[in-house]
C-alpha cells in the first residue's frame, strides 16, 4: 500500500492549476501531472502504446488522449479505451498545505505475471502484433517465456478456429521446437512469431464447437482405430472427432499416434503432405504442453483428415506412370515384408539415398521393400527418404518457376514428419509414408534438372564467424541462393560449430517476415541435423535450408520493426526523443 513517507513533494497546487500539465522526475520515473475538473491526476509520461510523451496529449471530459496514435486513457485509473494500447500506470496524489505530493511506486492492482498473461490473451483476441510482442518480452522477463506463450496460443488456437489445426498452430509447434536451438533474443522472436501466426490464422474465423468423447470407456484400440479410419474415409468429421477424443482419453499415447498415422496414410500424400505434417506438429506440441491437452489438440486436427485432398485422385500420381497404384501395392505387401525382416538388423548402404533419387519408381520402391525385408525399421527408411527429400531442396534448379520451391519443400516437410512419427510407434502403418514420400521425391525429379551442385567437402582457413556473417549477408539481397549453399558447405570445411551455424540461420529466419514454409523448412532441417550420423548428413539439410531461405529473402521485415519497438519500450529507451 502507499504510505505517507513514500510520497514526494513536487510543486504548489496553484502552479499546476495554472500550468497543466506538468512533467516531474520522481524516483527515476517521468510522471505527467494534470489538473482537470478541480482534481489532480498523475500518470506515467510514457504512453504504453509506443512511448510518446503523454504530457503532450490532451485532456477532455476525463479522458487523456495521446496525440501520436490517439489512444485514450481514463485519467483516474489509467484504463484505456483502445485495446491496441495498454492501461497507463497512474500514481496516488495528495494535496498537503497547498502543495502536490505523489507516490512514485504504488503496488500494482494485479501481479505483473497476471497482467501480461491477460495482455497476451488480449493480443490474440484482437490480433494485435505489438501487444503480443510486448507480452512475450515481459513474460520472458518474469520467467515464463516459453510456457505462457505456448499454452496460451494452444488454448486459443484450438478454441477459436472452426477448421481446427492449421498453419498457425503448426507454426507455433515449429517455433517451440526451434526454441532450444536459437539465441535468447531469437527465442523471444520465435514465441512472438508463433503466437501472432495463431492469432492471424484465427482472425475472423468462427470458434470451434467440440464434440464429446464416447461414454464406453472399454472400447479397444482395434475398434477405435477402425471407427476412426472409417469416419475419416467417408469424411464424417463429427464421428471422427468423437472417436479420436475417446481414444485420447482412454488409450496410451502410442496407440493414439498409431491411429492418427494409419488414417493419415490411408490415402496418399494427403493435402500435399500437410495432413501428416500437421498431425506430427500437433503431437510434438503435446510434448511441450503435456498430454493432458491431447483431447482438444488432437480433436482440432480432424478436418485435416476429413477435408483433405487425396493424391491418388491427382493426374500426376496416375499419369504417365500410375505411382499411386505402386504405393498401394507396397502398402499391401508390408505385413509380409515386415515379417520377413523380423529379428534382422539393417545397416543403410552408402548408396541407398542415391538409389532413392533414381528416375525409375520401381527401382526406388524395390530398394525400400528390400530394406524392410532385410530388417530395416520404419524409422530407418523414413530417415533415408527425408535425406533424399533434402537433396531435392539442396539441388533445386533456380531456372524453375519460383513456386516450385514449395513443391520440393512439401516433400521434405512430409518426409521429416514421417520420420518423426515413425520414432513414436512400432506399428506397421509407420512404414507407409516411406513409400508415399519416396514417390513424391520421384515426382520432384525434374526440379533438379539441371541439379544445382552440392559443394564437395574440402578445406577452408576462413574464420567460421566471418562465414556466418557472410551467410546472413546473402539474405539481404535477392538471388544469392547458390552462394548461401556454398557458404554453409565452406563453414563445415572450416570446422565451424554446428550449433553456432544453427543460431545464425535462426537469426536470419526470425528477423524476416518469414512465411509458413520458410519457418517449417528451417525447423525440419534442424531436426534432421539432430539425427545425422556424419558431417555430410549434417551439411546436407543445412545447405538445403540456407538455399531455401536465400530464395525467399529479404522481406520488408515489418515483423522485426514491431518486435524492435516492443523491445525498446521494455528497456525503457526513448523512441520519440522524450527527455
Amino acid at each position: 500500500m502507499a504510505t505517507e513517507d513514500a510520497y514526494r513533494e513536487l510543486f504548489p497546487l496553484a502552479h499546476l492549476a495554472e500550468n497543466s500539465p506538468q512533467l516531474a522526475q520522481v524516483g527515476g520515473r517521468s510522471i505527467a501531472l494534470f489538473h482537470h475538473e478541480g482534481t489532480v491526476y498523475a500518470v506515467d509520461n510514457r504512453c504504453p502504446h509506443m512511448g510518446f510523451p503523454l504530457s503532450k496529449g490532451t485532456v477532455d471530459d476525463g479522458l487523456l488522449t495521446c496525440h501520436w496514435h490517439h489512444a485514450r486513457f481514463e485519467l483516474a485509473c489509467g484504463d484505456t479505451l483502445d485495446p491496441w494500447a495498454d492501461d497507463v500506470q497512474t500514481f496516488p496524489v495528495e494535496i498537503r498545505d497547498g502543495d502536490v505530493y505523489v507516490h512514485p511506486d504504488p503496488e500494482p492492482d494485479v501481479p505483473p505475471e497476471t497482467h501480461w498473461r491477460n495482455r497476451l490473451a488480449d493480443a490474440m483476441q484482437e490480433n494485435i502484433d505489438l501487444v503480443a510482442a510486448k507480452a512475450v518480452i515481459n513474460v520472458d522477463d518474469l520467467g515464463e517465456g516459453f510456457t505462457t506463450p505456448l499454452e496460451t496460443a494452444v488454448d486459443f488456437g484450438t478454441t477459436y478456429r472452426s477448421m481446427g489445426w492449421g498453419r498457425g498452430l503448426t507454426t507455433l509447434g515449429a517455433m517451440a521446437n526451434l526454441y532450444d536451438d536459437v539465441a535468447h533474443d531469437e527465442k523471444l522472436r520465435a514465441m512472438y512469431v508463433g503466437v501472432t501466426e495463431v492469432a492471424d490464422d484465427c482472425s475472423g474465423e468462427p470458434p470451434r464447437f467440440d464434440q464429446y468423447e464416447l461414454s464406453n470407456r472399454d472400447l479397444s484400440k482395434a475398434r477405435l482405430k477402425s471407427w476412426f479410419r472409417e469416419t475419416c474415409e467417408v469424411r464424417d468429421d463429427d464421428g471422427a472427432e468423437r472417436c479420436l477424443r475417446t481414444a485420447a482419453a482412454v488409450l496410451p499415447r502410442e496407440d493414439v499416434i498409431e491411429m492418427l498415422l494409419a488414417a493419415a496414410t490411408d490415402h496418399l500424400y494427403m493435402n500435399a503432405g500437410h495432413t501428416l505434417d500437421f498431425v506430427n506438429k500437433a503431437v510434438e506440441t503435446l510434448d511441450h504442453v503435456g498430454w493432458a491437452h491431447a483431447e482438444d489438440v488432437l480433436a482440432s486436427t480432424v478436418d485435416q483428415f476429413t477435408d483433405a485432398s487425396r493424391s491418388e485422385e491427382l493426374s500426376q500420381w496416375r499419369q504417365p506412370i500410375d505411382v499411386a497404384a505402386l504405393c498401394f501395392d507396397a502398402h499391401d505387401a508390408l505385413p509380409d515384408l515386415v515379417a520377413a525382416g523380423e529379428g534382422r538388423e539393417w545397416d543403410r548402404p552408402d548408396d541407398f539415398v542415391e538409389t532413392l533419387l533414381a528416375d525409375d519408381p520401381e527401382t526406388v520402391l524395390d530398394a525400400l521393400r528390400n530394406a524392410i525385408r532385410e530388417g530395416a525399421t520404419a524409422e530407418q527408411v523414413t530417415r533415408a527418404v527425408a535425406l533424399a527429400a533434402a537433396r531435392r531442396v539442396a539441388q533445386f534448379a533456380t531456372s524453375n518457376e519460383f513456386s516450385d520451391w514449395n513443391t520440393v519443400h512439401h516433400t521434405f516437410s512430409y518426409a521429416n514428419a514421417a520420420h518423426a512419427l515413425a520414432a513414436r510407434t512400432d506399428a506397421i502403418d509407420a512404414y507407409r509414408p516411406c513409400f508415399d514420400g519416396a514417390m513424391s521425391v520421384y515426382l520432384d525429379r525434374f526440379l533438379n534438372t539441371p541439379a544445382a551442385p552440392i559443394p564437395a567437402p574440402g578445406e577452408s582457413d576462413r574464420d567460421p564467424e566471418a562465414i556466418r556473417d557472410a551467410l546472413l549477408a546473402t539474405f539481404d539481397e535477392q538471388g544469392r541462393v547458390n552462394e548461401a549453399g556454398a557458404l554453409v558447405s565452406e563453414y563445415f570445411d572450416a570446422g565451424g560449430d554446428v550449433d553456432a551455424l544453427k543460431q545464425a540461420l535462426g537469426e536470419g529466419l526470425l528477423r524476416e517476415d518469414a512465411g509458413f514454409h520458410e519457418l517449417q523448412n528451417v525447423e525440419a532441417a534442424f531436426r534432421q541435423v539432430a539425427f545425422a550420423e556424419s558431417n555430410d548428413e549434417r551439411r546436407l539439410p543445412l545447405i538445403a535450408t540456407a538455399r531455401y531461405l536465400a530464395a525467399h529473402f529479404p522481406t520488408r521485415r515489418e515483423r522485426e520493426q514491431t518486435f524492435t519497438i516492443a523491445h525498446r519500450l521494455f528497456r525503457g529507451e526513448s523512441i520519440h526523443g522524450e527527455e
